[in-house]
């Protein structure tokens, strides 16, 4: 398949901030000229294709305002070079104006020289760390590994610019995992979402450097999570269409990574309410997965699985109100899901929890309560302690009963009150 090029971070940026295609970025930079005063800079579909080639004009000044006020980032970090060379002094501030945008996030650096200055073995060095921050994810707390990883893609990014040819791909693909990792920690453990947001754009850079389709629409997938959670269903539906998009583009496509972009759209649908769309779509994935397929799976896509999909399900089906649904659904993930897949376990608990908070069984719902907080204390999941919060006020009209209250001493102990502050 022919290999992606032109100005990666532009396209990125674009397809993160919700714009498909050229034209709708076209169509938001003339709505932002009417908003910033600026009505009479027309921008057509031909710059903005010019803007996306290998060699991208210099954008003229009132260009810059518009393009940093829609899609937040300055514009070296959209990946125009100064025509004076080096850094702009503007590139140490953050955008803050725009509906789209993001907190400043590291730039990549130019394309290597010419002559490179780092042997090709430095790629396999680094992908090698890089893997074993993937490992170390299931079992150290989230600010240790988020700090290592984060301190790796830092590390990552001021190698590209001293590797050149396929081992710099390789390296590109490496950081842009790495990236990932963190967005991940910084979405579903810390609960940090504009953090995250900021380093799926930084990831989804990296994965065009790599030219890997695949890891970009695994990125995509994980952003369409923070629209998605906040209710946008719009916004996720668009990062949705950009993920498949990219996939499609892939030499080939398993269906386990198929059926994972159909559950982050079922937990879309389910968090924007659509419970009745959310269940038909974990029924499009589980016919996908049915339908076998031997296609080996990347190395990096390690958080998904036939037990996750159920698990999705059964959270769908608590939504939706099929309780006795919901119920066997999530015993069965309880019973099949790993040990070691601790953080999981937290969630599922939770949702059994209220399951039979619905049910009005408080004492039952409490018991699964404090289970998910024996789990937290293992490793801290700020998905699994949101679970535990929407219980507790599930449980409100039962608030003098005696297992409420034990639930309140847990829930409020010193080290519990404490870590959820800090996050």
């Amino acid at each position: 398949m022919p290999r992606e090029s032109g100005n990666v971070k532009l396209k990125a940026a674009r397809q993160h901030a919700g714009y498909a295609s050229q034209q709708a970025l076209a169509d938001a930079l003339a709505r932002a000229g009417v908003e910033l005063g600026e009505a009479d800079a027309e921008v057509s579909i031909r710059q903005v294709r010019r803007w996306e080639s290998a060699t991208p004009p210099w954008p003229h000044a009132v260009h810059q305002r518009l393009l940093e006020h829609t899609l937040g980032m300055s514009v070296e970090q959209l990946g125009f070079t100064p025509p004076w060379g080096g850094q702009s002094e503007r590139q140490a501030a953050p955008v803050r104006s725009g509906a789209a945008a993001h907190p400043i996030v590291l730039p990549l650096p130019p394309p290597a020289p010419t002559t490179t200055t780092q042997p090709a073995a430095l790629a396999v060095d680094y992908a090698a760390v890089t893997r074993a921050h993937r490992r170390l994810y299931w079992r150290v707390q989230p600010p240790l590994i988020r700090s290592a990883a984060a301190e790796h893609a830092r590390f990552g990014a001021q190698l590209l610019s001293e590797v050149g040819g396929m081992p710099r791909r390789a390296l590109a693909a490496a950081l842009a995992e790495s990236l990932l990792l963190v967005g991940r920690i910084e979405f579903f453990d810390l609960r940090q979402p504009v953090e995250a947001d900021a380093k799926f754009v930084e990831a989804l850079q990296a994965a065009g450097a790599a030219d890997d389709q695949l890891l970009g629409a695994a990125i995509l997938g994980h952003s369409a999570f923070v629209p998605g959670w906040a209710g946008d269903r719009d916004g996720a539906a668009e990062r949705l269409r950009a993920a498949r998009a990219y996939a499609r583009r892939a030499d080939s496509v398993p269906a386990s990574f198929t059926t994972w972009l159909y559950a982050v759209e079922a937990e879309c649908e389910t968090r924007c309410g659509k419970h009745r769309e959310a269940l038909r779509v974990i029924g499009q994935a589980e016919d996908t997965l049915a339908g076998g397929d031997e296609t080996p799976l990347p190395e990096w896509f390690d958080w998904f699985s036939p037990v996750r999909l159920a698990s999705f399900k059964g959270n769908t089906q608590l939504k939706a109100g099929h309780l006795p649904q919901a119920r066997q659904t999530l015993l069965q993930v309880l019973e099949n899901l790993p040990e070691e897949h601790r953080k999981q376990r937290t969630v599922v608990l939770g949702d059994l929890a209220a399951v039979a908070a619905a049910e009005g069984d408080p004492e039952a719902a409490c018991a699964r309560a404090v289970e998910a907080l024996d789990q937290l204390s293992i490793t801290w999941y700020a998905t699994g302690m949101d679970r535990i919060r929407e219980v507790r006020r599930a449980l409100e009209k039962w608030g003098d009963r005696e297992c409420v209250t034990q639930l309140d001493d847990r829930l409020y102990e010193w080290r519990t009150t404490l870590i959820a502050l800090q996050r």
